[in-house]
């Protein structure tokens, strides 16, 4: 068996290391891979977003399943060439991504299915919207409609900062993805991320998990793609993700279907539970990161079946995923200046692992055989354990004996489950 992963970034070194446990005798190829990445499959050095050098390539080569790991290049229609040149491919139609490409779309998907989400506008005129900010008041919401990287969303805590927030998104800051922005009440509650594997109306939820994107302990500062996350979710109860399905997943894709853009893939529904119950904040088209890293080691069943049963068209009936009796809690190891400017090429130290921990690489290089830091979010540590203390200390301890100049981590990831548990 033939597979291709598309992406180089901490998720698309957590799949590989998932597939490869569920297919030992299967060789794996990647996209540019990254320096944890790169050992263990063939490098393919076309860039994820040339999809038709991608897919001739991936045609050519008998790729037996394709899995798309970021949402740029599922947006700029990947799966869509993939499909047509006859690869099996794991990720979602440009259409049906448009459920993260375009917060608009998406926003006005959910109120025409009734599925639960903040009041919003839209605006592509930095006056009106600026006029909109001032009726309704603080705090609340500034988001650029367009793909961002995850640093999209601003919740602003006064007027002014929403205006400006506004005003800098529609004049060019976010570049495209700012050509319009959504404006949306601020939802107060906790927020749960929740992943499906998707194959039309048909869905099936992996486990609940919780992300930190704020770069500063106690969620402060700047948002970031992430710095960090755990699963399980101590309050998310059977109810709770049946609710979420019948409320929010099943009527989007069933939107999504009588659109025209059936959905094939991995949809995440990032949520926000509030005292109304579950309200959705975004959907992403694709496996989150770094929830991801705490989510799949957690998984005991194959993905390699439901990603192929997925990209065949064959139905999810028999692919209840299975989870160890445990807790994962992710830190991610950033570099100094993230998520602004960053130094790249510092020599990156993993000493040897402790049981239960597994560390997952983004922003990383071989250098003449040298691993360096080369991106903004260079590593993940992963720990697992049946006590959910334990796997945050070892998780902790294990980014702190990682060395590289500059580096900067959270220590207070699953700091509200910590306190739900104390």
């Amino acid at each position: 068996m033939r597979i291709l992963i598309v992406g180089n970034g901490g998720r698309e070194h957590t799949l590989l290391w998932k597939l490869r446990r569920d297919a030992p005798g299967a060789a794996f190829y990647a996209t540019r891979p990254n320096g944890g990445m790169a050992p263990h499959c063939a490098a393919v050095d076309i860039a994820p977003t040339d999809v038709v050098a991608l897919a001739g390539w991936a045609a050519a080569n008998r790729i037996d399943l394709a899995v798309v790991g970021p949402e740029t290049p599922l947006a700029a229609g990947l799966a869509d060439r993939m499909k047509h040149s006859g690869v099996p491919v794991f990720g979602p139609s440009a259409g049906a991504a448009r459920i993260e490409s375009s917060k608009a779309f998406a926003k006005d998907l959910m109120a025409g299915a009734g599925v639960p989400t903040a009041a919003y506008e839209v605006y592509t005129d930095a006056d009106r919207a600026a006029a909109f900010i001032e009726s309704v008041g603080a705090p609340v919401v500034v988001k650029a409609s367009g793909l961002a990287a995850g640093k999209g969303a601003i919740v602003c805590g006064t007027v002014e900062e929403a205006v400006t927030a506004a005003r800098d998104m529609l004049s060019g800051s976010f570049g495209e993805a700012g050509r319009k922005v959504v404006i949306e009440e601020y939802m107060e509650g906790e927020e749960l991320s929740v992943f499906c594997l998707a194959d039309g109306e048909e869905f099936v939820p992996l486990l609940s998990s919780q992300d930190h994107k704020r770069i500063g302990e106690g969620d402060t500062g700047p948002n970031t793609g992430g710095m960090g996350a755990y699963a399980p979710v101590g309050f998310v109860t059977d109810a709770l993700i049946e609710e979420v399905g019948d409320r929010v997943v099943a009527p989007v894709l069933t939107a999504l279907a009588e659109g025209g853009n059936r959905f094939s893939g991995l949809l995440y529904a990032g949520l926000m539970v509030t005292g109304e119950g579950p309200k959705v904040v975004e959907f992403n088209c694709r496996f989150g990161d770094p929830e991801t890293q705490a989510v799949l080691p957690l998984l005991a069943s194959s993905l390699l079946e439901p990603m192929m049963a997925v990209a065949e068209g064959s139905g999810l009936a028999d692919h209840a995923p299975v989870f160890a009796d445990a807790a994962a809690v992710t830190t991610v190891l950033a570099a100094s200046g993230y998520p602004g400017s960053y130094r790249k090429g510092a020599p990156i130290d993993i000493p040897p692992l402790p049981q239960g921990a597994e560390v997952f690489h983004a922003g990383t290089a071989l250098r003449s055989g040298h691993l360096v830091a080369s991106g903004g979010r260079v590593l993940a540590v992963t720990a697992l354990d049946r006590d959910f203390e334990r796997a945050r200390t070892v998780s902790r301890a294990v980014a702190q004996a990682i060395t590289f100049e500059g580096k900067y981590y959270r220590r207070d990831i699953g700091w509200r489950e910590a306190e739900r548990r104390s």
